[in-house]
């Protein structure tokens, strides 16, 4: 059966036996059921991750040693470690949403876009200050 699914935000989701819950697919083998019949734990799934998980729930990095859950894409959160989950081809992610403010960031949890509310709360986030200047 395809279990794929769009759960909230339209992120990646996978869809539980009973054809009603959607779960996010990061929620798929985290060791904790989503599903009434345990299905997002079943050993066919979880048996030897990321290869016996459905394409659909994974996101290769840049670096093919790494894998993240697919909603874990353009979440804003450098997931990868080398933002491709966030930056370029790979992703393909849209532009920083009105939450986000767009620079260069000096964390390196986060890739082109940082938290508004990280904005003139007096410490640098952006390379340029643009945080702290113009946002």
């Amino acid at each position: 059966a395809n279990h794929f699914c769009t759960a909230f935000n339209n992120q990646t989701g996978f869809l539980c036996d009973d054809r009603a819950t959607c779960i996010l697919a990061r929620q798929v083998c985290d060791g904790v059921s989503d599903c009434r019949n345990r299905e997002d734990e079943q050993e066919e799934f979880c048996g030897d991750l990321p290869s016996s998980l459905p394409g659909y729930l994974v996101f290769r990095c840049g670096n093919p040693a790494h894998w993240i859950y697919a909603d874990q894409r353009c979440n804003g959160l450098n997931d990868c470690g080398d933002c491709s989950d966030e930056m370029g081809s790979l992703s393909a992610c849209p532009p920083c949403g009105s939450e986000w403010w767009s620079c260069s960031p000096v964390l390196f949890e986060f890739c082109s876009c940082i938290p508004r509310q990280l904005c003139r709360d007096g410490v640098q986030h952006c390379l340029g200050w643009s945080d702290e200047h113009l946002c």
